[in-house]
């Protein structure tokens, strides 16, 4: 049985991101780049929802060629260019925005979001999500996820919307905690029960 696990970064007062929407207020450092990698190398599959799923499309396929890359961006390039499975939750997104990962993106339609998670959780491997609030925070709400990676920033960033907007009460269990030499972020790794 495969897990849904989401990995993102948690300002100190409960934010992905910034005013506006301005992801770049986040205290992404090594550690941050690290992690990434790492959760990336157990991941069968990706799970992304539509603003996500763009955002990814305009960075990874220019790191991979790109000799500026750290080693670290080229191997998240080298996972997508070998074709990792895409899964992407979106009412918006089409076949024709899929670019260079058109072979290995499988759009599906909100409506049809959890019937598609929980496939996935059938399947071996674990489907990785990063970024993709909305859609993680819905599959959360409805015990669609498996483990919930919160790797936390030494900032405040006052941002719009809090991470956990709209979920219920919800028991998680700590798996594991990461720090770094040379960062203040931390990862904190929870466990959340089949439904």
């Amino acid at each position: 049985m495969g897990k849904i696990v989401v990995c993102t970064m948690l300002s100190v007062d409960g934010y992905t991101e910034g005013r506006d929407g301005d992801v770049m207020a986040m205290p992404m450092d090594q550690a941050f780049a690290e992690h990434n990698t790492d959760r990336t190398r157990t991941a069968s599959s990706f799970l992304f929802g539509g603003t996500t799923y763009r955002g990814a499309l305009t960075y990874w396929p220019q790191q991979h060629d790109n000799p500026d890359a750290s080693p670290l961006n080229h191997y998240i390039a080298k996972r997508y260019a070998e074709g990792i499975p895409i899964t992407v939750v979106s009412d918006t997104l089409t076949a024709d925005d899929t670019g260079p990962w058109r072979d290995q993106t499988t759009i599906v339609r909100r409506a049809d979001g959890h019937e598609a998670v929980a496939r996935l959780r059938e399947q071996e491997g674990d489907a990785l999500m990063f970024g993709s609030r909305t859609l993680w925070t819905d599959l959360l709400a409805h015990r669609l996820v498996d483990e919930l990676h919160l790797m936390i920033g030494p900032k405040i960033v006052a941002g719009d919307q809090r991470a956990f907007a709209g979920v219920a009460e919800t028991d998680l269990r700590l798996i594991g905690v990461r720090t770094w030499g040379g960062s203040d972020n931390v990862v904190l790794s929870y466990g959340l029960g089949r439904s």
